[in-house]
């Protein structure tokens, strides 16, 4: 029994000096599930709410390089739903690298019921390489 009840001491023992306490980390921090919902950097047109998810689609993009470098680029946008809508969109347009360097102003899209509206975006910078359309609720 002396032995058993040394044996299970002996056992705590060692099992103390390996948890530890748990000391405060100090320094830097890693961002967080930095790949989860990134989609601004990988897709073309993204849509800000769960409201505009369900009542726009976006069947198409084209892109076109102008003269003078500029980028263009016209979004289709399909309106799901069978009433008249309303939403806005923006274009952010980036460099090489996918840093942003012009944004354009959310503009107004009125759709009637199952309607496609095109919506064309000119970057004012011949840098412009890449792009992100976004789509939000009109308020």
């Amino acid at each position: 029994m002396k032995r058993q009840l040394a044996l299970t001491l002996a056992a705590l023992a060692v099992l103390g000096t390996f948890t530890g306490c748990e000391t405060a980390h100090e320094g830097p921090y890693l961002p967080e599930e930095t790949a989860k919902y990134n989609y601004e950097n990988t897709e073309p047109v993204v849509l800000m709410d769960p409201m505009v998810q369900r009542s726009i689609a976006a069947p198409g993009v084209q892109r076109t390089r102008l003269n003078d470098g500029r980028l263009e680029v016209v979004a289709n946008l399909r309106n799901r739903e069978g009433r008249r809508i309303q939403v806005q969109a923006q274009c952010e347009f980036k460099d090489a690298q996918g840093f942003p360097i012009d944004s354009t102003p959310w503009v107004n899209v009125i759709m009637t019921e199952n309607a496609q509206e095109g919506v064309k975006f000119t970057s004012l910078d011949n840098r412009a390489e890449r792009f992100t359309i976004r789509v939000r609720q009109a308020h």
